[in-house]
Order: C-alpha cells, then sequence, then structure tokens
C-alpha cells in the first residue's frame, strides 16, 4: 500500500486526541441534524473528514472482479455558505483467475454554495459543481483521460413541521442530490492491440442521482418522545440509500445503461465523529453481482476545532453551532 495511504490512519487518531472540552454537530438545520451519508452529499457546507470509507464488493464486469476501495475525503469552508471538499480512492481489482491491479482513481473537487437554510421547515438545498480531473489516477485501473463536470444539486426536508398528531413521523428525514454528468471529450480513440485497428469509442452524458429515507432517534428523543432508551441507541439513524447513473445523451453503441445500488444500514452518531455501514445491493447485472458492504468513519473538524481549522477561512466571527442532542 503507498505511503500516503498508510499516514492518513495516523492522521485521523491525531484528529480524535485533540478534541476540545465541548463539541457540535456540524449540518443542523433548524432542529434537524443531517448526518453525513455514505454514498450521497449532505446538503449542508461544512469542515469535515471521511477517513476512510471501505467498500468491498463484485462489479457488473463480465466475469465479475472483486473490487477493494479505501476513499478519503476532506471539505473546507471558504466562506460561511461556500465550501470546497477533495476526494480520492485507492482502489484492488482481483479479476478471477488474473493478477491484481491496484492504484488510484481520479481525483475529485466539488465547489459547493449554500442556498438556503429554512429552520421552520427543517429544509437544506445546496448547489455543487463535482469535477472528476481526467489522467489523475492510475492507468492500471483503466481511469478516463478525460474529465468530467457534474452540476449537482442537494437538499433535506425533515419531517418536524408536520403536526403533532403525526407523531414518530416527524423522527423521519430525506435527503438526495441531482446531477447531470458530461464529459470533457466525446469520444475517446481505441487501438485493437492485436490488428491495430482505430475505432473511437462515445463518451457518454449521465444523469446522475440519489436519495436517502433516514429516521433520526436522536430527533425521536429530542422533539418527539423519550423512550428512554440507552444512549447508544438515542444516537442511531437507520438508514436506507439508493443511487443511481443513466445515460442520456453520446451513448449510441455504447450498451451502457441505468445502473445503481440499494444500501441500507445505519448511522451512530457520536459528539465529534459518526460511524456508518452499510449493505450494497446492486439493481442489475450491469451493476455488480452479489452484494457487498461499506463502512465509513466520519469526522467532524467543525465541531472538534470550531475556533481554528474548523471555522471558514474567511468569517465575521468563530460562531458556534447548535450543541448535538438538543
Amino acid at each position: 500500500m503507498p505511503d500516503r495511504l498508510r499516514l492518513l490512519p495516523a492522521f485521523a487518531a491525531l484528529a480524535l486526541l485533540l478534541l476540545p472540552d465541548q463539541a457540535f454537530a456540524h449540518c443542523f438545520v433548524g432542529a434537524r441534524f443531517l448526518p453525513a451519508t455514505l454514498n450521497t452529499d449532505d446538503p449542508c457546507v461544512a469542515d469535515e473528514m471521511s477517513l476512510p470509507t471501505v467498500s468491498k464488493f463484485k462489479t457488473g464486469d463480465d466475469p465479475s472482479a472483486k473490487e477493494l476501495d479505501l476513499s478519503f475525503d476532506v471539505a473546507k469552508r471558504i466562506t460561511e455558505n461556500f465550501g470546497i471538499s477533495v476526494s480520492q480512492t485507492w482502489s484492488r481489482i482481483s479479476p478471477p483467475g488474473m493478477p491484481s491491479v491496484h492504484g488510484w482513481q481520479n481525483l475529485e473537487t466539488a465547489f459547493q454554495y449554500q442556498a438556503l437554510k429554512d429552520a421552520g421547515r427543517e429544509f437544506a438545498l445546496l448547489a455543487g459543481l463535482v469535477v472528476e480531473w481526467g489522467g489523475s489516477g492510475s492507468q492500471s485501473l483503466g481511469t478516463d483521460r478525460f474529465s468530467t463536470i457534474t452540476p449537482t444539486l442537494y437538499f433535506g426536508k425533515g419531517f418536524g413541521d408536520l403536526p403533532e398528531a403525526a407523531g414518530w413521523l416527524r423522527a423521519f428525514a430525506v435527503t438526495g442530490q441531482f446531477g447531470y454528468s458530461f464529459p470533457t471529450r466525446r469520444t475517446t480513440m481505441m487501438i485493437d492491440p492485436d490488428t491495430g485497428d482505430i475505432s473511437f469509442q462515445n463518451n457518454p452524458n449521465f444523469l446522475v442521482y440519489s436519495g436517502s429515507l433516514q429516521f433520526s432517534m436522536p430527533y425521536l428523543k429530542s422533539n418527539v418522545a423519550d423512550l428512554d432508551l440507552p444512549d447508544f441507541v438515542n444516537r442511531l439513524i437507520p438508514i436506507v440509500e439508493a443511487q443511481f447513473q443513466t445515460p442520456v445523451a453520446n451513448n449510441f453503441g455504447t450498451g451502457i445503461r441505468t445502473t445503481g445500488t440499494v444500501n441500507p444500514g445505519l448511522i451512530w452518531v457520536g459528539d465529534y465523529f459518526q460511524i456508518g455501514v452499510e449493505a450494497i445491493i446492486p439493481i442489475n447485472r450491469a451493476s455488480g453481482t452479489g452484494g457487498g458492504a461499506m463502512a465509513q468513519l466520519h469526522i467532524y473538524l467543525d465541531d472538534i476545532f470550531p475556533t481554528t481549522i474548523g471555522r471558514p477561512l474567511f468569517a465575521s466571527s468563530a460562531g458556534a453551532s447548535k450543541p448535538f442532542g438538543n
């Protein structure tokens, strides 16, 4: 494993050792806390870090290969409403009967603007531009040599504004994102290694969309009904995510169709970090075979270091978020 990958767990451990006496959860909309989801971005700009997200599954290739991904993401607010995130994934792919290949996927950055936060309706809206930088990853993985740009809209909505008669329904929330992905190069030249023949393959445009349905035990305790459950249970958020991509242009002759996964799981929310685990269930053969699993350690830098690296680079005051669970 590359040396830079070995250093990341040590950095995470150092961050956890430097915890302050008080912490604040990082994505509140009114009384609603929206956790960072494993497959989609939450609808808030923040200072946070996923270190790492581990995924293991079988690809949709024929025959299927085993894939292990270690993903790392760091997000930083520039102003109160504008932030940038950088993410990269190290992958090991093991085709049946063949040597494994490993390396880094293309680097990805996201530029995000907090368009709206409505505390009373527990609604958040975030606009973003995601860029996958072609040629930045390992050629042994077959990473694209062209870049891909995806304007994206993210949203989150809690149901706490329902009438009190709705009871436990008020503890539910949904999040989602919609994006349109287009490559910077319409075609890629292919050369047959045996014959030397040249052909051109279309690089499709995709509609990328995902969402989550989540039930917040912290919200249930604080805003609906305290059932006197153990603290561990009161910090759980059962969740079901789903993510898809559908080719919508320049896909003639590619044979590419809609792919995606459904991901049921649990998120445990601490004062300074959260831990999430989810299953990976492909929706069709092209999306993968069998089931997989993923897990994530997500660290709230804005809660751990609210007056230093956890605050916007340009801010009028240090500010304070709403305490978790209140």
